[in-house]
């Protein structure tokens, strides 16, 4: 393969390396010239019409091909994938060429192709759930919680989730749900975080109770991090019993008709990885609207604004954990600190 797709891959596979995936860093580089351009896959590969990484093109062949693993449907290449040692570039290559030879699998990857990545990074919570316990810290107040880009609402639940973060506990001690990021930095306050209501948004929202929509969330996963599997797999298993409340629609049309803020109550809006990807029309109408309402906040009924999003200059391939608060006319900001994108650690300043 060549041309931009290849460069996506590769590009991809050193991202992956670096982000402790080496397996599916390798995966990536042998895609980059093991696709069979006379494949259904290859040819649609050849003429891709937008941009792969915006795309997110190397995450949708990866997450096809784990998801043919995990159904059971490549037994060549799912003996090649971890626990089992980390192959050579040959044996996947190997391994490959047998899939896009098979018409019913070759038809499969490239049907897999049509829908852009959902992920529901659980392990985000463990930056978010230490702003959570500032914002407590500060308004004494419990929470209303309402995520944008909320997929399939895994973190809505993650005042069930057990945190570790720095030495203070926090969430559900018996949940399975564990989330311990790597520390550095002082500790987030030790404060009782109560949940008082809590709902979400989506453009197209899934359903973690759909046996299908579940293992499509645990595909796009990279196979070579079992921490990540494990914790989204208890995460959905969460879900099944504490359906989180989720909407379909524009994360602005969603704030300007639904948000209110209630006394007793500090309401929350918060996203993650997400605001990015929303048209700059859809970020305008969302900080627009946050500004107006936050302006008739009080001591009484606060409004917070709680993102953690690649928008640091400073760091730009890190994302910032930033906390808006508005509890009068005026508006509280802080950087509270810097996160790995998966949540593997949190570089806290507080």
């Amino acid at each position: 393969m060549a041309g931009k797709v290849a460069t996506a891959l590769e590009q991809q596979a050193r991202f992956c390396a670096g982000l402790g995936a080496p397996f599916t860093g390798a995966l990536c580089r042998v895609l980059a010239g093991g696709v069979d351009p006379a494949s259904l896959t290859g040819q649609r590969l050849g003429v891709w019409p937008g941009e792969p990484m915006t795309d997110a093109l190397p995450m949708r062949l990866t997450g096809a091909l784990h998801w043919l693993v995990r159904a059971g449907r490549v037994p060549v290449l799912a003996a090649l994938y971890p626990p089992a040692a980390m192959p050579d570039d040959a044996a996947l290559a190997a391994a490959l060429a047998g899939l896009f030879a098979d018409p019913a699998i070759d038809a499969a990857i490239c049907d897999f192709l049509d829908s852009p990545p959902q992920t529901n990074e659980v392990g985000r919570s463990g930056a978010l759930m230490p702003a959570l316990l500032t914002l407590v810290a500060a308004t004494g107040q419990p929470l209303a919680l309402h995520e944008l880009g909320a997929s399939a609402g895994l973190n809505l639940n993650l005042d069930r989730f057990a945190f570790d973060l720095g030495g203070i506990t926090a969430g559900d001690p018996a949940s399975a749900v564990r989330i311990a990021p790597h520390w550095h930095g002082p500790p987030p306050p030790a404060a009782a975080l109560q949940v008082a209501a809590r709902a979400g948004v989506d453009i197209a929202p899934l359903d973690a109770s759909d046996a299908a929509v579940a293992e499509r969330l645990m595909a796009f996963i990279w196979a070579d991090q079992p921490e990540r599997l494990a914790r989204t797999e208890a995460a959905i298993a969460l879900a099944r019993a504490f359906p989180p409340p989720l909407e379909q629609g524009d994360a602005a049309d969603w704030l300007e008709r639904t948000l209110r803020l209630a006394d007793g109550v500090t309401t929350v809006v918060y996203h993650s990885i997400a605001f990015q990807y929303f048209p700059p029309s859809v970020q305008a109408r969302v900080m627009g609207h946050l500004a107006k309402l936050g302006a008739t906040a009080t001591p009484q009924r606060p409004l917070a604004w709680l993102r953690m999003e690649m928008d640091d200059p400073a760091n730009p391939a890190m994302p910032a954990i930033r906390l808006s608060l508005w509890r009068g006319a005026a508006e509280e900001s802080q950087l509270l600190g810097h996160a790995h994108a998966h949540g593997t650690f949190v570089h806290w300043t507080g």
